[in-house]
């Protein structure tokens, strides 16, 4: 039986990018906004699913959350195989079912799925799945939970969005295009010939020009007005290279932000000036390995400042350390910043420091996971009208992990350090611990 579906591609997806989705198992597009990304995957994905004669293929769309998976989908999926005779609908459970192929066995199902509930997709093998806006996607979920569905049946996979920062979706995109099998694309709205020049001028004069760059030219570089550091900071920070001679005379301060679950990660920063000099983590260190680690840079790099995060097991590294005589400085994100008239707590105020240092010139050393914390977090303003951050658990729920090679570069800006004038952070330090140069 022949079967059209009424979904006439536009002549990027009819030549090339439709062709390379059944050529490659894996494929990155990065398109702008209307490009029609989700019309277009979804008729591949439907596609796919009326050729396949294994029994029971199963197929998912996944957005980051349901109800925008519904909104963006579910319609699209019931309209275009509205011409398959014998389709079932499922509006509970959001799936189309295919006619059977197989007695006593069903026929292919699209599923249309929420990613902020990860167990629907557990437990199941799929035969190719799309993610949609990727970079709003817990990156922990495909290589948790997608990646070992596909294994069974070696389905295919399909990250679309549009950019959002030097996130997830930036690093699967520049994996897709280092690898000959992958099939990767990045089209702009000046280059698809989707929109027409009027409407694109009539939108510039409405957008800003990082919503144009982002939404519209696919700039990864571009950032949201209301991240405390813009991503081209970063970028252009991690591209200055510094010497220990452009920065002789310059304190040396360490920060140190302890892990407090499982899956965090302990991170130590040592930086001096504008040059970060060592940025280095740990996972499942106990207390005493973690002072351990801090006593080896303390003894290789003689800093005139350690601060050390107070919060959770941090308190334990603090009381190990000065119980062995070293001069450390306890820190709570939550006390209160030197500018209190302006940041609600000290964590705002540290990281909008890191924003002026970069701003000066800092050199960052081009790790991407510090790349993406910083230029992940996001302000706004409390009732009082002062500057407080997104608070940590949220940031973590929103991007899958927390932002701890950040946090320890901010530590570094806890107070002011000054050579030789003694250590002024910790009032309540006791006596025996008040001098620099005991190092």
């Amino acid at each position: 039986m022949k079967i059209t579906i009424p979904y006439t591609p536009r002549p990027l997806w009819e030549k090339e990018i439709h062709p390379s989705l059944e050529k490659f198992r894996y494929s990155v597009l990065v398109c702008h906004r209307r490009f029609g990304k989700t019309v277009g995957t979804v008729n591949h994905m439907i596609k796919m699913a009326i050729l396949n004669d294994k029994p029971a293929p199963l197929y998912a769309y996944v957005a980051p959350f349901r109800k925008q998976a519904k909104k963006v989908a579910w319609e699209y999926l019931k309209f275009y195989t509205s011409v398959i005779p014998g389709r079932k609908i499922n509006e509970t459970d959001l799936y189309v079912e295919l006619p059977a192929r197989y007695k006593n066995r069903p026929g292919a199902r699209l599923y249309i799925v929420g990613a902020d509930n990860p167990d629907n997709l557990r437990g199941e093998y799929y035969d190719g799945v799309i993610l949609d806006e990727y970079a709003q996607i817990k990156p922990t979920l495909f290589g948790a939970v997608i990646r070992p569905a596909l294994a069974d049946r070696k389905g295919w996979a399909i990250f679309i969005g549009t950019p959002k920062g030097q996130n997830q979706f930036y690093d699967i995109y520049q994996k897709a295009v280092a690898d000959p099998k992958w099939y990767s694309c990045l089209y702009r709205v000046d280059e698809s010939g989707v929109i027409d020049q009027a409407e694109i001028d009539e939108m510039k004069s409405m957008m800003t020009d990082n919503e144009m760059r982002q939404e519209l030219l696919c700039d990864f570089t571009a950032s949201a007005s209301d991240v405390v550091i813009p991503i081209d900071l970063v970028t252009d920070a991690s591209k200055r290279e510094l010497t220990e001679q452009d920065v002789i005379g310059q304190p040396v301060i360490v920060g140190v932000d302890v892990a407090r679950f499982g899956d965090d990660r302990t991170a130590i920063t040592v930086r001096q000036g504008l040059h970060l000099k060592k940025l280095i983590a740990y996972t499942g260190l106990g207390t005493m390995d973690v002072a351990d680690r801090v006593m080896m840079i303390i003894g290789e790099y003689h800093p005139h400042a350690v601060f050390v995060d107070a919060g959770a097991m941090g308190a334990g590294v603090i009381d190990r350390l000065r119980q062995l005589r070293y001069q450390v400085s306890e820190v709570s994100f939550g006390g209160k910043a030197l500018e209190e008239d302006r940041y609600a707590n000290l964590r705002a105020e540290m990281y909008f420091k890191i924003r002026d240092w970069l701003l000066s010139g800092g050199a960052l050393p081009d790790i991407s996971g510090l790349k993406t914390e910083l230029s992940i977090v996001e302000y706004k303003f409390n009732p009082g009208g002062k500057i407080i951050l997104e608070p940590k658990d949220k940031l973590k729920g929103r991007t899958g992990y927390s932002p701890d090679l950040a946090d320890s570069l901010a530590l570094t800006f806890a107070r002011p350090v000054y050579i030789g004038t003694g250590n002024p952070l910790d009032d309540d330090m006791p006596e025996e611990y008040d001098a620099l140069g005991a190092y």
